[in-house]
C-alpha cells in the first residue's frame, strides 16, 4: 500500500482530498494528513474572526472521511527526505511513498526590533482567536494601529470598524496610495470608504520599531492600545529549515511538476510554493488540481505530459466590512456591493462543497 501524505490542511490539501475522495482514490493508495487542527481552516476569513463579526465555527469545515484517509493531529518538527519521514513533536515519524507540503505561511517580520513581541496576527486560528480577545476587551476610544495596507490589512482595518464604531483605528501603509499596485479606480474606493467611516490611512510609512503599544513611523513615537501586523508573509519555520533550493522570498523552487527538482515524490503546493503569482487560495487550489493528475500519472506509470496548462486565476475580491467590496474580476475593477456579493457566493459555494 502506497502511502501519500499531506503536510497541512489548507486549500491545496483540500483540494487534493476533494478530488481523490471519495471514488478516484487508487485501491493501492492510501492517505495520511497530518495538521495541527482537527478542521480546515478558512483562511481568507480570519480578518472577520479576529474584528468579531463572524464566530469561530464560521470558519471551521470539517475534514472528509474515507476508510482509507487518517488523520493525524500534532506539530510538524522536521520534514526528512532522506529518509522520507515526517517528524512530529512527541510522536513517532511519520514514513511517506509521495508528499504533499501545503503548510502555509506565517508573518514576515522585516527585522523591525519588536514587532513580533508587541504584535498581534492573524496568521493562524489560534492567533486570530487572541487578537480577537484583545480587540473586543479594549476600552471605547482605544486606538487600533494595523500595520500593513494589504487585504488582510484593508479587510481587518474596515471589519473592525463595523464591529467597534467607538474605536479610533489608523492603518499604516508603505505606498503613496492604498493598493498601490491595483488600479487608480479601485484604490480611491477604498481610500473614500476608509475616509467616510473615520479609518485614519497614514500612506508612505515605514515601520522602524515596535514597543508596548508604541509604534515607531519614521521614528515617529505613535501610542497605540493594540497592533496588529499584517504587513508580509513568510514560509514555515519546518520549510524554511529544508535543505532545498529557495527563491528570494524563501519559498521552494520547484520543477513544472510541482515537485522538488531533487526528489519527484516530494511536492510543495501553496504559499510556500515559488510560483509566478502572489500566494491565494485560487493559486493552491490550481496547483492542487495538477498534483492530482501528475500522481495518478505516476502511480499508473503513465508519461507526463511535456507542459501544464497555466493556472488560471478568476481575480481578487476584497471586503469593506458586510455591504461592500472591492476586487478585479477578470482584468476589470468592480466596486460595492456587488463584489461584497461576489466575494459571499464564492465563500458560499466553497463552504458547500467543502462541508
Amino acid at each position: 500500500m502506497k502511502q501519500l501524505v499531506l503536510l497541512g490542511g489548507g486549500y491545496g490539501n483540500m483540494r487534493v482530498l476533494l478530488r481523490f475522495l471519495p471514488n478516484q482514490l487508487p485501491e493501492d493508495v492510501s492517505i495520511t494528513l497530518i495538521d495541527r487542527n482537527p478542521y480546515h481552516c478558512l483562511k481568507t476569513e480570519y480578518y472577520a474572526l479576529a474584528a468579531g463579526t463572524i464566530s469561530d465555527q464560521h470558519v471551521r469545515v470539517s475534514f472528509p472521511e474515507h476508510p482509507r484517509l487518517s488523520v493525524k493531529y500534532g506539530e510538524i518538527t522536521k520534514v526528512d527526505i532522506q529518509n522520507k519521514q515526517v517528524h512530529l513533536m512527541d510522536q513517532e515519524p511519520v514514513p511517506y511513498d509521495d508528499l504533499v507540503i501545503g503548510l502555509g505561511c506565517e508573518d514576515k517580520y522585516h527585522n523591525v526590533p519588536g514587532a513580533k513581541e508587541f504584535t498581534y496576527s492573524i496568521q493562524t486560528i489560534g492567533q486570530s482567536r487572541k487578537t480577537y480577545e484583545t480587540l473586543c476587551n479594549l476600552p471605547a476610544d482605544s486606538i487600533v494601529g494595523i500595520v500593513g495596507a494589504g487585504l488582510s490589512g484593508i479587510e481587518l482595518a474596515s471589519e473592525l470598524r463595523e464591529s467597534r464604531t467607538d474605536l479610533r483605528i489608523k492603518l499604516f501603509d508603505r505606498g503613496p496610495r492604498i493598493l498601490n499596485a491595483f488600479p487608480e479606480r479601485l484604490s480611491s474606493y477604498v481610500h473614500s470608504w476608509f475616509d467616510e467611516n473615520g479609518v485614519d490611512i497614514v500612506n508612505k510609512a515605514n515601520i522602524t520599531k515596535v514597543a508596548p503599544n508604541t509604534l515607531f513611523n519614521h521614528e515617529e513615537q505613535i501610542h497605540c492600545d493594540a497592533i496588529v501586523w499584517t504587513a508580509g508573509i513568510q514560509p514555515t519555520r519546518v520549510v524554511r529549515e529544508m535543505d532545498v533550493e529557495k527563491d528570494q522570498q524563501g519559498r521552494v523552487v520547484l520543477t513544472k511538476y510541482h515537485n522538488l527538482p531533487i526528489d519527484e515524490h516530494v511536492y510543495v503546493v501553496g504559499d510556500c510554493a515559488s510560483l509566478p503569482h502572489a500566494p491565494s487560495a485560487q493559486l493552491a487550489e490550481g496547483q492542487a488540481e495538477q498534483i492530482v493528475q501528475i500522481l495518478l500519472k505516476r502511480w499508473n506509470g503513465e508519461e507526463l505530459p511535456n507542459e501544464l496548462p497555466k493556472i488560471k486565476l478568476k481575480g481578487i475580491l476584497g471586503s469593506l466590512g458586510k455591504k461592500h467590496g472591492f476586487g478585479l474580476v477578470n482584468d476589470r475593477s468592480i466596486t460595492g456591493r456587488v463584489a461584497r456579493l461576489l466575494k459571499s457566493g464564492v465563500l458560499w459555494m466553497y463552504k458547500y462543497h467543502n462541508g
